[in-house]
């Protein structure tokens, strides 16, 4: 993968975090204090999930 698409990859994530803070400011701000409220473990696991699946769909499509 070459520096250009590293890029266009970063930029792509950047836009769709952004989304919901910028449309829903609100829901974006209970969310945030719903999970601040979580077992620090089960934070650790959905973080876990997300990079495993994000892992799993670079090795599919790369």
């Amino acid at each position: 993968m070459d520096y250009q698409m590293l890029m266009l990859v970063i930029g792509t994530v950047l836009v769709i975090e952004g989304v919901g803070p910028l449309l829903f400011p609100e829901q974006w701000k209970k969310y945030l204090a719903e999970i601040s409220l979580q077992n620090k473990n089960v934070i650790r696991r959905l973080g876990g999930s997300l990079v495993s699946a994000g892992v799993v769909l670079l090795i599919i499509f790369a």
